[in-house]
C-alpha cells in the first residue's frame, strides 16, 4: 500500500500542527510532539490518532517500497512505522516515559535510515541525482533529530527532521502510486 507513505505522514504532520496550534501556551519550537498526546493533554485523542495513522500508513508502505527498492529500506519503514504506534500505546504521563522515549528514539532511527538504506539500491541502479538526494535528507533528519536532545529548541529541531524524512516518504509514496499498474497477461 504505497498511499501509506503518504496518507501516514500528512496525517501525522497535520495532527502536530493543528493541536499544537489549538494548545495554549504550547511553543512548537520548545514543546515535544508527544506532549501533545500526553495524559490528561486536551489533544490527546487527536494527536494519538496522528501517531496510529503515521505508524499504520508507513508499516504499511515497507511492503511496495521493499519491493521497489530491494535491501533493508522496507524493514526500517516497518520499525519507524512499528516505533510510532509503540509511541502511541505508550503516552508520557502513563506507564513510562523511559519507554516513550525509547520507541521515539527507535522511530527517529528508522525515519533516518529509510533514506539512507534506499540510496544504496539508487547507486547500484545508476541513480545518482536520487540516491545523493536520499542520503543528504538522511543525515539531515538524523541530525536533527540527535540534535532534539542537546539543543534549546529541541521541538524546532524535531519537527524539522521528521519533516524532512516524512517529504522522502510522501515523496516516494506519490512516486510509487504514479507508477502505471504491471499489465497482467490475458486469459
Amino acid at each position: 500500500m504505497a498511499a501509506g507513505g503518504v496518507v501516514g505522514p500528512i496525517a501525522f504532520v497535520t495532527a502536530w500542527a493543528l493541536c499544537g496550534r489549538a494548545t495554549p501556551g504550547y511553543s512548537p519550537s520548545q514543546d515535544a510532539i508527544s506532549q501533545l498526546a500526553a495524559i490528561g493533554a486536551p489533544t490527546r485523542l487527536a494527536m494519538t490518532l496522528g501517531f496510529v495513522v503515521f505508524g499504520i500508513g508507513v508499516v504499511a508502505f515497507a511492503r511496495p517500497l521493499r519491493q521497489e527498492v530491494s535491501g533493508p529500506a522496507g524493514a526500517a519503514a516497518a520499525v519507524c512505522g512499528l516505533a510510532t504506534l509503540g509511541v502511541a500505546a505508550v503516552p508520557l504521563g502513563w506507564v513510562s516515559d523511559g519507554l516513550h522515549g525509547a520507541f521515539a528514539g527507535i522511530g527517529y532511527v528508522a525515519l533516518a535510515g529509510i533514506p539512507l538504506l534506499a540510496s544504496l539500491e539508487l547507486v547500484r541502479r545508476g541513480k545518482r541525482a536520487p540516491a545523493i538526494a536520499s542520503v543528504v535528507i538522511a543525515v539531515v533528519c538524523g541530525a536533527c533529530l540527535v540534535a532534539t536532545t542537546v539543543a534549546s529548541d529541541h521541538g524546532l529541531f524535531q519537527r524539522i527532521g521528521l519533516s524532512v524524512g516524512d517529504v522522502w516518504l510522501v515523496v516516494s509514496g506519490a512516486a510509487l502510486l504514479a507508477r502505471p499498474a504491471p499489465r497482467r497477461p490475458n486469459g
